[in-house]
């Protein structure tokens, strides 16, 4: 089952989020942690967050962005973190968490989902070909001192 984030899920969401940060190899400070969960329950931020649940249990999470598009009339929709607990992959909630995006983006007009893997996230390519194209861009970025 694939839900909204609610305010009673910051426990479960919070253990994932560090298994999910873990995995890649990422730290952030708590504040950042802190700021993510108050805006994926903040009504009207563009900033929004989704559960998978086995028997009540969080087993994943997808977080995703509408925002404005130079390309289309309509919003797009950046599906930035999609995450499912090892024990487990392979029984359909990466994809699940990946059509429930794509709804609420078909529900606000957003004309197109994207999102990003590393390159050697063999797992997660071998889904994102199953449903959908690969862009053929590759992303840069820098920082910005603050």
């Amino acid at each position: 089952m694939i839900r909204m984030l609610q305010g009673d899920d910051e426990a479960q969401w919070r253990a994932l989020w560090t298994e999910y940060l873990d995995f890649d190899g990422s730290t952030l400070d708590s504040t950042i942690h802190d700021r993510t969960w108050a805006r994926l329950l903040k009504e009207g931020d563009p900033m929004h967050g989704a559960l998978a649940l086995a028997g009540g249990e969080a087993v994943g999470f997808v977080h995703y962005i509408f925002h404005p598009s130079t390309w289309s009339l309509g919003d797009s929709c950046y599906l930035q973190d999609l995450f499912v607990a090892p024990k487990a992959r392979g029984k359909g909630y990466g994809r699940a968490l990946i059509t429930h995006v794509c709804a609420e983006a078909a529900t606000v007009g957003s004309s197109r989902v994207y999102w990003q893997t590393q390159a050697d996230n063999a797992t997660a390519i071998a889904l994102y070909e199953k449903v959908a194209e690969r862009s053929g861009y590759i992303q840069f970025r820098k920082s910005v001192p603050s």
